[in-house]
């Protein structure tokens, strides 16, 4: 499979979850190429953006993983060049 530049935006309203959170992005550290995480102290969230460079099936599966944690939105955005 080919590999591609994606950006992932996620944001933590459920601060309890951020280890988990955490614990899945150390899983998929070898595609992570750039992370920046701020928190929001006013709104009681963290927003995280993270620049990743694998396949699709990569990308999806930590994605996946992110979404189905209760208080965590994510979205992704992927190259079209390969």
């Amino acid at each position: 499979m080919d590999k591609r530049i994606a950006v992932v935006g996620i944001i933590v309203e459920n601060l309890e979850m951020a280890t988990e959170v955490n614990k899945i992005l150390h899983t998929y550290s070898s595609i992570i190429v750039g992370r920046m995480g701020i928190p929001y102290r006013e709104r009681g969230l963290s927003v995280i953006s993270i620049i990743v460079d694998g396949t699709s099936d990569e990308l999806s599966a930590m994605t996946g993983k992110l979404g189905k944690i209760s208080g965590v939105s994510v979205k992704s955005a992927m190259s079209k060049k390969s």
